[in-house]
């Protein structure tokens, strides 16, 4: 069954027009350049993935936007959307 994600900016859509970015508040360790090879492994690969509510970033492929998502991973039920403004927190 084909899920509707509300973009934010297009309103709803097929869930073949989005991407998952990963997981919100996943922050980007800095100085990159004092940043070692395992804490940046950790950064990009390793996620909570909890069940139940989180907040994922997603892109549109249509629009080309990014927007945070609020939903349950375990019944699917989206809570709200709304735009992202370049922090990953």
């Amino acid at each position: 069954m084909m899920q509707r994600f509300s973009c934010p900016f297009c309103g709803p859509r097929d869930e073949t027009e989005f991407f998952y970015g990963g997981e919100a508040g996943n922050e980007r360790p800095e100085p990159a350049e004092n940043i070692s090879p395992v804490r940046w492994a950790q950064y990009l690969h390793m996620e909570k993935n909890e069940k139940g509510r989180a907040r994922e970033i997603w892109v549109h492929l249509t629009c080309g936007e990014f927007f945070v998502m609020e939903r349950d991973t375990v019944t699917h039920e989206i809570f709200k959307t709304e735009a992202f403004h370049g922090e990953r927190t």
